[in-house]
């Protein structure tokens, strides 16, 4: 009898991920959607515009997010759905081994795609910095970690998606879920600023958007808010508390309830 070990879930969950030809096509529309989103954006960028470098090469992760945490939900809901759950679970009577694989694969595929689309947005954007958008220059402060938080928000988001794959167990409540607290949501309450929108505004996991802007691009969202001003980190840490917490809350309801 072969002895399950965490490496042998590991390797199990990689192959679901790897074997299904939809999530590679998912990683390709993700990539080809940043650089697509970048490079239309970045057309209408002129220096002067208050827009930096590397808010345009970033840019395209207001539509790359949705591919992250489509990808998410469906490595943590999908066998739930066909009911292989079932089979992987007997196998797997811990259970939880099952998720950390999810999380750990997940994390893995997204940020290969996230630095994919980051490459792909930044070859995009060569018509727009020939023709006056201001060029990618990481020495001005917080660019770096503009370019770098592209990365991470995007594996975040993706974490996110599991989380409320495993938790909600249907791909689709999981999916309109994850859009409405990444996108959506914080696009409505953009349009209703308020003491009361602009909190909840910022304590929403797409808050994570926030590792994608240069110091000047955060203090001027902290300057115009009338809810709490987060800083340099703060929008990271939200969406960091929000994957923990919905992570375990799947994992609660993976360990004390059926799995049908």
């Amino acid at each position: 009898m072969t002895t399950v070990t965490a490496t042998r879930v590991l390797r199990s969950e990689w192959t679901k991920l790897a074997s299904v030809p939809s999530n590679a096509w998912l990683a390709l529309g993700t990539i080809v959607a940043a650089a697509g989103t970048a490079y239309g954006l970045g057309m209408f960028v002129r220096a002067g515009d208050g827009r930096s470098g590397s808010w345009v090469v970033t840019s395209g992760f207001v539509l790359a997010q949705v591919g992250f945490g489509v990808l998410g939900a469906l490595v943590g809901a999908s066998e739930h759905t066909t009911g292989t759950a079932r089979t992987t679970f007997t196998t797997v009577p811990r259970r939880l081994p099952i998720l950390v694989a999810q999380v750990q694969v997940t994390a893995g595929a997204a940020l290969t795609t996230a630095v994919a689309a980051l490459g792909a947005s930044y070859l995009a954007t060569i018509p727009a910095r020939a023709g006056g958008a201001p060029a990618l220059d990481l020495s001005v402060p917080g660019a770096s970690r503009a370019v770098l938080g592209f990365v991470v928000a995007s594996v975040a988001v993706a974490l996110l998606g599991v989380a409320l794959g495993a938790l909600l167990r249907r791909p689709a409540d999981a999916i309109v879920t994850a859009v409405m607290l990444t996108l959506v949501g914080d696009r409505f309450l953009a349009a209703n600023p308020g003491p009361v929108t602009d909190t909840i505004r910022a304590l929403l996991p797409s808050s994570g958007a926030r590792l994608l802007q240069d110091d000047a691009a955060l203090a001027a969202l902290d300057a115009s808010t009338r809810g709490p001003q987060l800083g340099l980190w703060g929008g990271g840490v939200v969406v960091v508390v929000w994957v923990l917490v919905v992570l375990a809350a799947a994992a609660y309801r993976l360990r004390c309830h059926d799995v049908r």
